[in-house]
């Protein structure tokens, strides 16, 4: 039977209103490609250069706080005495990495009982060198965190990063841990001003994050610093190659500092401290003893790598964007303005219900990397806010 006039006209109604929803919705994408342009500011002035000597002081750690102190104390001594001006300890140097030892070992920074982090900040005066002090359990209240110290060469604590991303990974017949049991995530990203350089701080799987590291890019970090414990496992196949990644995504210098393996420990750390410069090359590492790890970090060679391979100034930003919502709020630098405008509204942060939010592009302390459609228009998204908000435009967030 021919269909009648009126349900022919019903059809023509519906394909000429998908003509209209898709003649919009390109429209829209063409709106948004053009603000994500003109919005995207542009990277922070990197500072002066200078040329830096660095150490990494791979220590061998046990279950002996006052013994852990007395080594790094010793390392920060020798490592000054080498000629070295920033100098940098590994993830918990003063516990054995595990869940059962971190409240018993964790410190209250703030509230001022904390003998591991007075002892750092006597050797960083006494030494006279910029020290990034691994990381250490830090308590707060009823919370713990993994958190790394940074003083100058006064002794004076410029910057505290708490792990962002906690080590929470299961593969099995090989290692399984969650840090989570024990760990609260930090809130944001850390920058910090030193007389060694602008450093941008992770803390071991913070590194697996390249957004992060970007974010360090762009506010003009020469140095990213990642105290890490990778394990035997992962350690092989991705320690090196995650440093590598990282600077040859941003041209800037990498430097992670590792415990030394302890054979009688529960968890076996990987070692070979490494530091790698803005063209990916492995400038110093090591094999898994206590040793430290010397190199001289050359500033000028991140401008002069940039100008040879300018990915930064060749970003299609009409594609895709990088949007730091953290602002300047984890930028430790006295009497600046803010270093990076956010391009849509900060919403509140939400609480972190699901450890899964640590693996997906919209972080729970606001960095999000938005990838928008191709031509026709297909995929195009406004995120504005976090995971977990609701109202228009709040999007869903992308698994990695």
């Amino acid at each position: 039977m021919a269909p009648s006039s009126t349900a022919l006209l019903g059809a023509g109604g519906a394909v000429a209103a998908a003509a209209v929803c898709f003649t919009q919705r390109k429209a829209l994408t063409r709106v948004v490609r053009n603000i994500m342009v003109k919005a995207q500011p542009a990277d922070v002035p990197l500072p002066p250069p200078k040329q830096v000597k660095i150490a990494l002081c791979q220590l061998t750690v046990t279950a002996d706080k006052n013994k852990n102190i007395a080594t790094a104390t010793e390392a920060i001594k020798r490592a000054a005495a080498n000629g070295a001006q920033l100098v940098v300890l590994p993830e918990m140097w003063n516990c054995p990495y595990s869940n059962d030892s971190f409240p018993t070992y964790a410190e209250d920074i703030d509230g001022g009982n904390a003998p591991s982090v007075k002892a750092l900040s006597e050797a960083a005066r006494d030494a006279r060198v910029t020290l990034v002090g691994g990381s250490l359990p830090e308590r707060v209240g009823p919370k713990l965190y993994n958190t790394c110290c940074v003083f100058d060469s006064s002794g004076k604590l410029l910057a505290k990063h708490r792990k962002v991303h906690l080590f929470d990974i299961d593969i099995p017949g090989k290692i399984a841990f969650r840090e989570s049991d024990t760990l609260t995530p930090g809130d944001g990203p850390t920058v910090v001003d030193t007389e060694a350089g602008r450093l941008g701080l992770g803390i071991c799987y913070d590194i697996r994050f390249p957004e992060l590291a970007q974010i360090y890019a762009a506010r003009g970090c020469q140095l990213l610093v990642y105290p890490g414990a990778f394990n035997t496992t992962t350690g092989p196949l991705h320690w090196e190659l995650l440093q590598r990644a990282r600077a040859i995504d941003n041209l800037v210098y990498v430097a992670t500092c590792s415990p030394a393996r302890n054979p009688g420990s529960s968890y076996q750390a990987w070692g070979h401290s490494t530091v790698i410069g803005p063209f990916a090359e492995v400038l110093a590492t090591c094999d898994h003893e206590e040793t430290t790890v010397y190199a001289t970090l050359d500033y000028a060679q991140v401008a002069e790598r940039r100008s040879q391979i300018p990915v930064r100034s060749q970003k299609r930003w009409d594609l895709y964007g990088l949007v730091d919502k953290a602002g300047d709020a984890g930028t430790h630098t006295a009497g600046r303005a803010p270093l990076y405008s956010v391009m849509t509204p900060v919403q509140p942060r939400p609480a972190m219900h699901s450890l899964q939010a640590q693996q997906q592009r919209c972080w729970r302390w606001g960095l999000e990397l938005e990838v928008l459609g191709g031509g026709d228009g297909h995929g195009a998204r406004v995120r504005h806010g976090s995971a977990g908000q609701a109202g228009a435009g709040s999007g869903t967030c992308v698994g990695t």
